[in-house]
């Protein structure tokens, strides 16, 4: 015979396991349309960010002469004062970032800037709290354009590539 207080812990082990099991089918429904809802909608230009749409085909992308971002806001950071980042930087509040951040939203190392193809590519190294170009959380490597601004927790900067 089942002690009352067993009865009560399966029935509560047994709503835990019904919730977790809704909880993932509904995360993968919502998944599995995502594509739908993309598709209608088309595919967006595989170099296109945020407010600014890819180079046209048959177009040659402009290099960058001197990309840097410049401090619009951050805490310990002075407004104005710019980063050379044509050699890839990493931001973030730890020791090895290049760009240090005072910033208690950053991750040690939350994002990186790398060179390829000869534009500089932003790229979240999976931060809690994510990283942001011009107000869309990055979830891949994405292309810097003049005037994209990149914001990581209270810290926001502009991209310059001239």
């Amino acid at each position: 015979m089942l002690q009352p207080t067993a009865i009560v812990l399966q029935g509560a082990f047994l709503l835990v396991l019904f919730l977790f099991v809704a909880w993932v089918v509904r995360s993968t429904l919502r998944d599995l349309r995502r594509p739908d809802e993309q598709r209608a909608a088309g595919p967006p230009p595989a170099d296109a960010t945020g407010i600014h749409s890819a180079v046209t085909a048959g177009a040659a992308p402009s290099g960058p002469g001197d990309p840097r971002l410049v401090v619009e806001r951050a805490p310990g950071h002075t407004p104005g004062m710019e980063y050379e980042v044509a050699g890839g930087a990493v931001l973030g509040r730890g020791e090895q970032a290049e760009i240090r951040l005072d910033d208690p939203f950053a991750s040690s190392a939350h994002a990186r800037l790398v060179l390829q193809g000869g534009r500089v590519v932003l790229e979240d190294l999976g931060s809690t709290n994510g990283t942001f170009l011009n107000e869309e959380a990055v979830s891949g490597p994405q292309p810097l354009h003049q005037g994209d601004r990149v914001r990581i927790g209270d810290s926001e900067f502009l991209f310059v590539d001239s």
